[in-house]
């Protein structure tokens, strides 16, 4: 998402971060290991603007001395390969044009007036995969991004604007499960939107905190 919106980032080996604030809804930073300095940390990143948010991998970080609140407690997910699958009554494709991905976007944003988030250099990344869930008549009404990397599948933005999360991780599975039919699917959620996704095959594997400066 950074470098679709031309951010330049960093990865030490404790952390990744981006030196300018990123766009809505993702992490200045995101620790990579436990027991990340919290000083260099947070040095890496603009906490000037308001809005700079870290996600401590490991919830092990105490980022209250340096103006950070916990803005909510999360659990990484994980679902092996082998789960059974699970049956969609929707249509899906990977989105692979601009006017897709702002109908998409729309659908996601479902009115918030965010949508621009996503921008078609979103589509040059080779390892993104923007899952659009389609009625009959081809409109968007579900979704999910998916970024594939050796080893799991990392799945974000799930959505469905009927529904919620139940009606939106069948499609999104199903999705998935097609286009990398070997590889877990991880992410991570909260609240009622990590219960859906244990309804939906998913374990917890670990917490995990995001921090808001401010």
């Amino acid at each position: 998402m950074s470098r679709s919106h031309d951010l330049a980032s960093e990865f030490t080996a404790q952390a990744w971060a981006a030196p300018a604030r990123t766009p809505l809804y993702y992490p200045d930073a995101v620790t990579l290991v436990p027991g990340a300095d919290p000083a260099a940390l947070t040095a890496r990143i603009d906490i000037t603007t308001p809005g700079a948010c870290v996600k401590d991998s490991f919830a092990d970080l105490d980022l209250a001395e340096l103006g950070f609140q916990v803005l909510f407690d999360a659990q990484w997910i994980h679902r092996p390969a082998s789960a059974p699958a699970i049956a969609s009554d929707l249509a899906w494709d990977v989105v692979g044009d601009p006017d897709t991905l702002r109908a998409w976007a729309l659908a996601w944003d479902d009115g918030d007036g965010n949508a621009g988030l996503f921008r078609p250099e979103l589509l040059d990344d080779a390892a993104t995969f923007v899952l659009a869930g389609q009625s009959r008549g081809g409109r968007v009404i579900a979704g999910a991004v998916a970024s594939r990397s050796d080893h799991v599948v990392g799945i974000s933005n799930v959505f469905a604007l009927d529904g919620g999360p139940d009606s939106a991780w069948p499609v999104v599975l199903d999705a998935v499960h097609g286009l990398f039919p070997t590889l877990p699917v991880v992410g991570y959620e909260h609240g009622d939107d990590l219960a859906a996704a244990v309804r939906h095959g998913f374990e917890p594997a670990g917490p995990l905190r995001i921090w808001l400066h401010g």
